[in-house]
């Protein structure tokens, strides 16, 4: 019964031997300078200037969830335009109109958030 978990075995096991061959071929054969702007935390793209705990406007998250939104839809479309011959020739007009309802509740939360100035900076 064991042995149907050998081949999961192998996989785990190569991948945390060439992690760790890897980390060390790039400390071994890597550069090694060191410079102010190469230590220098980032994190945004602008310099820190106050204490780490700062409350950030609810704006930066809402821009990164409708981010996450749009690129997850795109994500969910282009596997169905691969098979969409397949899924119209076994379930007909089923798979379009499937797809279009998806489409169409995801452009109305758009325009939701749009109406709401979710995506309007100051």
């Amino acid at each position: 019964m064991l042995a149907n978990y050998f081949p999961v075995l192998v996989f785990i096991l190569v991948g945390l031997i060439a992690g760790i061959v890897f980390l060390a071929l790039g400390n071994l054969l890597g550069p090694k300078r060191h410079y102010a702007e190469k230590d220098a935390p980032f994190e945004c793209g602008f310099e820190a200037f106050e204490n780490a705990r700062m409350k950030f406007d609810v704006r930066y998250y809402l821009v990164a969830i409708l981010f996450i939104l749009f690129d997850l839809e795109v994500a969910f479309m282009i596997p169905w335009a691969v098979v969409f011959k397949d899924l119209t020739a076994a379930h007909g007009q089923y798979a379009f109109w499937s797809m279009f309802v998806f489409i169409v509740v995801l452009t109305v939360g758009f325009i939701y958030e749009w109406k709401k100035g979710a995506l309007e900076w100051e």
